[in-house]
C-alpha cells in the first residue's frame, strides 16, 4: 500500500485558494448568507445542491437518474460525483480570470454551501482539491428550518420542498453531518452562528467571522 507521502498533491493549493465550507441544517439560511459575503467578499458561491441538480437534468447526463433518486429520498450523493463536480466548476471559476479582491495572481475564493454532507467527502476533497480553511456552522431549530422551508416549497418548485422529504433531510443531517461539524471543531475550524436571528444580525456575525479567517491569512502569508 502506498505511504501518504506518495499521494499525489491537491488539485489548488490552499495558500492561494481560500475555501470555507458553509454548514448547516436544511432551512438553516446558508443561501442568503452567502448572496451577502457574495456581495461584500467577492468569493465564488458553489452550491453542491445546485451543481447536483443543475447535473441531474443536464441532457446527456450519466448520472442524472442517479441523482434524481438520491434528492427524492432525501440521501446523500455518491461523493465521487459531487466532488468531481465541485472541483469542476472551481477550475471554470479560476479559468475566467476573474479581477478584484481575492482573485489576482493565481488566487481565488471560494464559499462551497452544503458541503461536505459527511466524513468521508470531507477528508477526500481536502486530501485531493482543495484543504479547507474554515467551516460557516449556521445553527437554529428544527421547527425554525421547517417552517422556513415549507414557505420556500411554496415557489421553489423543488420536489425535496415538502414535509416527507424535509423530516428525512433533518435525519440525514443529524447522523452524517454533525460528525463532520464536530471534526473540524477539534481542529479549532469552526465558526458557529446562531441563526434564528434576523437576516441582517446574522450577516454581520458571518461576516466578522470572514474577516477573521483572512486576517490570519495574510498574518501567516
Amino acid at each position: 500500500m502506498a505511504s501518504i507521502d506518495n499521494a499525489p498533491p491537491a488539485t489548488f493549493d490552499n495558500s492561494l485558494i481560500t475555501v470555507i465550507y458553509v454548514l448547516g441544517g436544511p432551512g438553516a439560511g446558508k443561501g442568503t448568507q452567502c448572496a451577502n459575503l457574495v456581495k461584500d467578499f467577492g468569493f465564488s458561491h458553489l452550491s453542491a445542491g445546485d451543481l447536483l441538480r443543475a447535473e441531474q437534468n443536464r441532457e446527456g447526463s450519466q448520472y442524472g437518474e442517479l441523482i434524481r433518486t438520491y434528492i427524492r429520498e432525501g440521501t446523500i450523493v455518491p461523493m465521487e460525483i459531487t466532488i468531481k463536480l465541485l472541483e469542476n466548476a472551481m477550475k471554470a471559476e479560476i479559468e475566467k480570470g476573474r479581477e478584484g479582491e481575492g482573485w489576482a495572481n493565481g488566487k481565488g475564493r471560494f464559499l462551497i454551501d452544503g458541503f461536505p454532507r459527511k466524513m468521508d467527502q470531507a477528508v477526500k476533497f481536502d486530501e485531493t482539491v482543495c484543504l479547507s480553511s474554515k467551516v460557516l456552522f449556521f445553527t437554529t431549530t428544527e421547527e425554525v428550518m421547517l417552517a422556513r422551508l415549507l414557505e420556500r416549497g411554496k415557489t421553489s418548485g423543488r420536489e425535496d420542498d415538502n414535509v416527507e422529504s424535509i423530516k428525512k433531510r433533518f435525519r440525514t443531517y443529524t447522523n452524517d453531518t454533525m460528525p463532520v461539524i464536530e471534526y473540524y471543531a477539534s481542529q479549532d475550524k469552526v465558526a458557529e452562528i446562531d441563526s434564528t436571528a434576523s437576516i441582517e444580525q446574522v450577516y454581520e456575525a458571518a461576516k466578522d467571522a470572514v474577516q477573521k479567517i483572512f486576517s490570519q491569512k495574510d498574518q501567516s502569508a
